[in-house]
C-alpha cells in the first residue's frame, strides 16, 4: 500500500522519527568535554583557528596539523562562535550531520518508492549500532557520512527518478564537500558505474521506463532513457564543475598562500596533506593495518541488529536483480565498490565502511514489510531484547557485588571511587529498558521491543556516564591538579602531551612540539625550566621520564586514558640532565 507523501500521517510519522533521532543522537550534549582519541584534537585545532584567525593552515599547538582537511574544524569553530561554549559546540556538527543523513535518506527512498519506504530506510539507519555510536562523537566521519549520502542521493534521484539535474549537481557538490571533509568523498561518484552498466544492459532505469516495462511486461531499452538524451553533455560537465567547486574554494587559496609565502613549513604541510596523508597512506598505510577480510567482521558486529537481516534479503535481492530493478542494483553495487576500495588498503578502521550503511538500508527498506510479517523474526528480535537486557543487568550486578579483577581494572582506569559502583549501576540501568519493553510488548511485537530497548539504553547511558567519566576521560582532572599544585604564579610545560591536556589548560602553557621525539621535547623543556626554576614545572607522560627525572621528587597526578601523568620542578631533575651541568 502506497503512503501519500503529502498526507498528515506521513508527515507526522516522519516528524516522530526525527524527534526520536534528536533525543537518541543528542542525549548528553553539554554534559562532557571532548574525549580521546580524536575529539580533543579537532576541538583544539578549531579553538586555535578562532584564537589566531588562521583558517587555511590548522595548528595543533605550534605545529601545523596536516593529518586531515579542515572542514570539521571549521564547523566546530563556527558552532563555538554561535554557542560560546565548547561543551555545547564540539558535538553539534556531528549531531546535525546525523540528522541530515536521516533526512536525505528518507527523501531519497520517498522519491524512489514512497513515504513508507522512506520511513523504513531512515529507521533502519537509526537502528544501526555503528551509526548511533559514531554520530554521538565529534569525529570527521559523521560529516563525511552526510556528504557521501547526499552525493549518492543526488545521483540516484537523477538517474532513477529524473532527469533532475539540480539533484545531480547538488549530489556532485556534496561529494566535493566530502573531499574537503576527509578526501574520500569522491567515492559517491562511483554510483555512476552501476548506472552506466545497467543502461548498457538495457535495464529500465528511469521511472518512466519502469512504468512502461511493467505495462509491457518487458524491459524498455536504453533509447527511452531521458536522463542521457542528446544535448545534455554540458549538464553532465556541470556536475564535474559542481564537484570541483568546494575543493577549489578551499584548495586554491591555501595553495596560493603557501606558494606565495615560500615558507618551508607551509610547503611541507601542503605536501603532507595532499600526498602523504592520501595516496601514500592508502597504498602503504603505517597505522591500523588489518587483513583484507576485516570489514566482514565490522559489518556483522557493528551493524547490529540490521546486519541480521542481510542474509534474509539475499534471495529477495537476487529476485530484484533478475527483474532488472535498478533501484536495488545501484545501492548494492555501490556498497560492494566501497567495500572493495577500503579492503584493498592495508590500513583499516571500523569507521571507514560507515557510508555504506545508508545504501544497505535503502536496499532493505522495500522488503521490510514482508520481513516484519514473519512471526519467527518477531520472536528472534524478542529473544535478542531479552538477552541484551539480561546480559547488561547480570554484568552490572556481578561487577557491583563481586568486584572481579576486570571490573576493578576498569574502575581504576577511570579513577572511580567505591570500585566504580555508579558505573555498574549505569550498566544495569541501560539493560532494564530491554527487559521492560520485552515484558510489555511480548514476542509478537519483538522488533518494537528490541528497538524501544535500544533507544532507551542509548539515552540512559550518556546521561548516566558522561558526568561520571568526564573529568578523567577529558583530562580535565589532570590539568586541574597540575594547576592547583603549581599555584597561581606557576608555569607549566608539556612533554609527550595529549591534545586534551592543552585543550583543558586554563592558563598559557609551554609545549615543545607534538610529533617530535619524547627525548627532544624533554631536552627543550628542561632548558625552558632552567631559565626560571623557581616557578616552572613540567607535566609529563610517565613514558617520557626516562632517567632524567627522579620519581621520588616528582608528583603523581594520576591516570587518564591509560596514561600516567607526573609533575615535577627543577629539584626532581637528576644532575646529569640539568642544562647547566651539561654546559660545564
Amino acid at each position: 500500500m502506497r503512503t501519500d507523501d503529502r498526507s498528515p500521517v506521513a508527515r507526522h510519522a516522519f516528524g516522530g522519527l526525527m524527534l526520536l533521532a534528536l533525543v537518541v543522537l543528542g542525549a548528553g550534549i553539554g554534559l562532557r568535554d571532548p574525549w580521546p582519541p580524536d575529539e580533543p584534537r579537532f576541538a583544539l585545532v578549531a579553538r586555535q583557528m578562532l584564537e589566531r584567525g588562521q583558517w587555511l593552515f590548522p595548528h595543533r599547538g605550534h605545529e601545523l596539523y596536516a593529518d586531515k582537511p579542515p572542514l570539521l574544524m571549521w564547523c566546530e569553530a563556527l558552532m563555538f562562535a554561535l554557542t560560546h561554549g565548547w561543551r555545547g559546540a564540539f558535538l553539534l556538527p556531528s549531531l546535525l550531520a546525523g540528522l541530515g543523513t536521516l533526512i536525505v535518506l528518507y527523501r531519497t527512498a520517498r522519491r524512489l518508492w514512497d513515504a513508507r519506504i522512506g520511513l523504513y530506510a531512515a529507521a533502519l539507519l537509526l537502528a544501526t549500532f555503528q551509526f548511533v555510536e559514531v554520530v554521538r562523537h565529534a569525529q570527521i566521519d559523521p560529516l563525511l557520512l552526510f556528504c557521501i549520502t547526499a552525493g549518492n542521493a543526488g545521483i540516484l534521484v537523477h538517474c532513477l527518478r529524473g532527469p533532475d539535474w539540480r539533484a545531480f549537481w547538488l549530489g556532485c557538490f556534496a561529494a566535493g564537500l566530502g573531499v574537503v571533509a576527509k578526501g574520500v568523498g569522491v567515492l559517491a561518484l562511483l554510483m555512476l558505474l552501476p548506472y552506466l552498466w545497467a543502461r548498457r544492459r538495457g535495464w529500465p532505469v528511469t521511472f518512466a521506463q519502469r512504468r512502461r516495462a511493467a505495462e509491457d511486461h518487458g524491459p524498455a531499452g536504453p533509447q527511452a532513457d531521458r536522463v542521457a538524451s542528446p544535448g545534455d553533455g554540458w549538464r553532465w560537465a556541470a556536475g564535474a564543475l559542481a564537484f570541483l567547486l568546494p575543493i577549489l574554494a578551499w584548495l586554491a587559496p591555501m595553495l596560493i598562500a603557501a606558494l606565495g609565502s615560500g615558507d618551508a613549513e607551509r610547503l611541507a604541510y601542503v605536501h603532507d596533506l595532499l600526498f602523504h596523508q592520501t595516496a601514500e597512506r592508502y597504498a602503504d598505510s603505517w597505522q591500523h593495518r588489518e587483513p583484507a577480510w576485516f570489514f566482514l567482521r565490522v559489518m556483522i558486529v557493528d551493524w547490529l541488529p540490521v546486519s541480521l537481516l542481510i542474509p534474509l534479503l539475499v534471495p529477495r535481492w537476487r529476485e530484484d536483480l533478475r527483474r532488472h530493478e535498478a533501484r536495488v542494483l545501484l545501492p548494492l553495487a555501490w556498497w560492494m565498490l566501497a567495500l572493495v576500495f577500503f579492503s584493498l588498503t592495508p590500513g583499516k578502521r571500523e569507521l571507514y565502511i560507515l557510508p555504506a550503511v545508508p545504501m544497505v538500508a535503502l536496499a532493505i527498506a522495500p522488503h521490510l514489510d514482508a520481513l516484519l510479517a514473519r512471526r519467527w523474526l518477531q520472536r528472534t528480535a524478542f529473544v535478542l531484547a531479552v538477552l541484551a537486557g539480561t546480559a547488561a543487568v547480570v554484568a552490572g550486578a556481578w561487577a557491583w557485588l563481586k568486584h572481579p579483577h576486570a571490573a576493578q581494572r576498569i574502575a581504576a582506569g577511570y579513577e572511580l571511587t567505591d570500585g566504580g559502583r555508579a558505573l555498574w549501576w549505569s550498566v544495569i540501568a541501560a539493560g532494564v529498558p530491554f527487559l521492560v519493553a520485552a515484558a510489555w510488548l511480548r514476542p509478537r511485537r519483538g522488533v518494537i521491543a528490541l528497538v524501544a530497548g535500544m533507544a532507551a539504553a542509548w539515552v540512559i547511558w550518556p546521561l548516566a556516564t558522561y558526568p561520571l567519566l568526564g573529568a578523567s576521560q577529558s583530562g580535565r582532572a589532570i590539568m586541574a591538579r597540575a594547576e592547583q599544585r603549581v599555584g597561581p604564579d606557576g608555569e607549566i610545560g608539556l612533554v609527550l602531551w595529549r591534545e586534551e591536556l592543552l585543550l583543558q589548560a586554563r592558563r598559557p602553557v609551554a609545549e615543545f612540539g607534538f610529533s617530535r621525539r619524547a627525548e627532544d621535547q624533554l631536552r627543550d623543556a628542561l632548558a625552558w625550566q632552567a631559565q626560571a626554576p623557581a616557578r616552572r614545572w613540567i607535566l609529563i607522560d610517565s613514558d617520557a621520564m626516562g632517567r632524567c627525572v627522579d620519581p621520588a621528587r616528582a608528583v603523581s597526578l594520576g591516570v587518564a586514558n591509560r596514561n600516567a601523568w607526573w609533575l615535577f620542578d627543577a629539584a626532581a631533575v637528576r644532575e646529569a640532565c640539568r642544562p647547566a651541568a651539561a654546559g660545564r
